[in-house]
């Protein structure tokens, strides 16, 4: 049960997490309430507290731990990115309300309960109860998960509905037609790698060490020595449940789309023969070998598809177009941010006096009422 959940949490946790939390209060000695949460932001008539921070953080800093990070650098490195992880939660819960003011939350429910529903089949589950028992045995509490499909959901229907689908009907047949003639490489299936691994990590080692067992085992490698034996033997890729991934799949990766992949990526395997290896490649986190195991070329130009043209120009502006309207959603909102992290978050959130007018206010005080309501 525990490799079913390990999955199921996997699957469900690569979206970031939006929680929408009241304050929280402890009692001291005397009975009088002591503070143990704080407002970051408020949005709206929303609050974002600090403990959805800190949550949002761990689950950061865990995720680098997982890349090979130690714990030390991990933690410095979400630290730097605080002022940016606060942004994207004050634009999600703008995405969340304006889904519902757009009344979408019902179209979202039934996509949440399909997803909840695909999972509990792909894991073979009988019922959701099932599932969701055998979750909260695992310490996973399903309403969580809910939320989070719940909230990114939200996000991709408001943006596909208020952005991506104008842009998209905005565009005339000879427009697309136009595009087509100038971008026929963009219309062609393109070339397919399946790739394999060998990870060493850099965590507690020194670099001149990871960077020489590299070079050793590259020189195995191009003397015919077994890819999957040496990956199986030391390859530190972890999985989810911390477990070393490369003794159970022989260090494959997957299968992906060359425009998908990492430019560094993409130049690593330019030249590199099925079968054949990279040299190794230095990561943030430690050294990485690539093998490719399949090619499958790019295709000819495909005809000419005014729906598929249409969808090629939408993905072109949409990140233009989605940029501009998040600007809009903030520039309209009630933004107050909490002083502490006021000069930080507001470049990012462009909201500064001269840019906002009226709407938003620079500071936010703690959270000091036990009954839960927000301020």
């Amino acid at each position: 049960m525990r490799s079913k959940l390990t999955i199921f949490a996997w699957t469900l946790f690569v979206a970031a997490t939006l929680s929408l939390c009241s304050g929280l209060t402890a009692l001291a000695q005397e009975g009088e309430p002591v503070v143990i949460d704080s407002v970051v932001a408020q949005v709206n008539s929303d609050v974002i507290m600090l403990s959805t921070l800190k949550r949002e953080m761990k689950d950061a800093i865990d995720a680098f731990i997982q890349q090979g990070m130690t714990k030390e650098k991990a933690t410095e490195e979400v630290m730097r990115r605080q002022p940016e992880i606060i942004a994207n939660l004050v634009n999600e819960l703008l995405l969340v309300q304006k889904g519902k003011e757009l009344s979408l939350s019902e179209e979202v429910e039934s996509e949440v309960n399909a997803e909840m529903l695909r999972v509990m089949k792909e894991q073979k589950f009988k019922t959701i109860k099932e599932m969701e028992d055998a979750m909260r045995h695992e310490g996973i509490d399903p309403a969580s998960i809910r939320q989070t499909i719940r909230t990114q959901y939200m996000k991709g229907a408001v943006l596909t509905r208020d952005v991506d689908s104008k842009i998209y009907n905005s565009i005339t047949a000879k427009e697309a037609q136009d595009y087509y003639n100038k971008h026929r490489d963009l219309f062609r299936k393109p070339e397919v790698v399946k790739l394999s691994e060998i990870f060493l990590s850099l965590a507690g080692k020194p670099e001149a060490e990871v960077r020489a067992k590299a070079a050793q085992l590259l020189t195995q490698l191009r003397g015919g020595a077994d890819f999957k034996t040496l990956a199986a033997a030391n390859s530190d890729r972890l999985d989810q449940a911390g477990e070393r991934l490369a003794p159970k799949n022989g260090g494959v990766v997957g299968t992906f789309v060359i425009p998908d992949l990492k430019p560094d990526f993409v130049t690593a395997i330019k030249n590199v023969p099925v079968g054949g290896v990279t040299e190794p490649i230095r990561l943030d986190e430690g050294f990485e070998i690539l093998r490719v195991d399949e090619r499958t070329p790019a295709s000819d130009p495909l005809a000419f598809n005014e729906d598929k043209v249409r969808e090629a120009i939408t993905i072109e502006r949409r990140d233009k177009e989605r940029e501009e309207y998040m600007k809009g959603l903030r520039k309209d909102a009630y933004l107050k941010v909490a002083p502490e992290y006021q000069e930080k978050v507001a470049p990012l959130l462009k909201t500064d006096a001269a840019s906002t007018g009226t709407t938003t206010n620079t500071t936010i005080p703690a959270v000091k009422n036990s009954s839960g309501k927000k301020p």
